[in-house]
């Protein structure tokens, strides 16, 4: 490896483990279900925020019931329903892997990671399960998602005590200086934009390994090794280093047009409930390899 640039030490909080054997307790005869609970039981790929908003804009009903409170109690063998509108541009994120209690995606650039709110319809991949970790919207590649809250807390657990490991692909504009190297630079919010962030001496710490994979004369395809995972992290660092990402409107305005934030997250190493480690991969779309040739 080559040069290593700053170091801080900062401390991380680390939380405990939860269990996947909680006790079971027989229900009564008249046992009555939430709403909004019975319906992510019955369709599992939507979040409960999802399934809410599906209830609140009247596309769910029970026995041919409209119903537009979600902690309404009805029935536990209540017929369920859900009429979801057709929508134009939707994204279908292609599936990775998906067994009882995850579901692993090959996220679209353009679609959105987290919903946006009640009032906002825009689709996005917490539309089928909670949420466990982020790709920025332009952002595409391998994304996971829980079936249900323990295995939310399970996966959760795994990203703060960073033990997944993770492997982007980038193109950026230019030559870095070093063909490998440790970029170890701290970040903080930018108060003046607070969407965005920055490079700061009193920030949190942040880490990011790169290797060149191949170049032109404009551009080069880098490998991307995040050892820490700070919002816009490998945008921000690439775009220190003086070889911004191409497409990154954010953290380089006068990047050089293109279609899309050449940023890719090629594959994630987890391990998931009832199953050994596993690596979930998503090759880089053809036009990374299209813009260096």
């Amino acid at each position: 490896m080559g040069k290593k640039f700053s170091k801080p030490e900062l401390s991380r909080k680390i939380n405990g483990d939860i269990p996947f054997d909680a006790p079971k307790t027989e229900k009564p005869d008249d046992y009555k279900i939430r709403f909004d609970v019975a319906l992510a039981n019955r369709f599992p790929r939507y979040s409960r925020s999802t399934i809410q908003k599906f209830i609140k804009e009247g596309y769910a009903r029970y026995d041919n019931q409209l119903e537009i409170h979600p902690r309404a109690l009805i029935d536990e063998d209540a017929e369920l329903t859900l009429e979801l509108p057709e929508t134009e541009n939707e994204f279908k994120p292609e599936i990775i892997y998906e067994d009882e209690n995850v579901i692993v995606f090959n996220k679209p650039a353009g679609m959105l990671s987290v919903n946006k709110g009640d009032f906002n319809a825009e689709q996005s991949i917490e539309d089928y399960g909670e949420i466990v970790h982020r790709l920025d919207r332009d952002t595409s590649g391998v994304i996971i998602v829980a079936k249900n809250l323990k295995t939310k807390g399970y996966l959760q657990k795994q990203f703060q005590d960073r033990k997944t490991h993770k492997t982007y692909y980038a193109v950026v504009v230019g030559h870095p200086a070093e063909a490998h190297a440790m970029i170890d630079i701290p970040l903080t919010r930018n108060l003046k934009k607070p969407t965005t962030f920055m490079v700061s001496p009193t920030g949190r710490e942040a880490q990011t390994e790169y290797k060149v994979i191949a170049s032109n004369d404009k551009y080069s395809l880098v490998e991307l090794k995040p050892r820490t995972g700070r919002t816009h992290q490998l945008r921000i660092h690439m775009a220190y280093i003086g070889t911004p990402i191409l497409g990154d409107k954010v953290y380089n305005p006068k990047s050089p047009k293109a279609d899309r934030m050449y940023l890719h997250a090629a594959s994630l190493e987890i391990t998931i409930p009832e199953s050994k480690r596993i690596t979930f991969t998503a090759e880089p779309p053809i036009e990374f390899l299209n813009a260096i040739r």
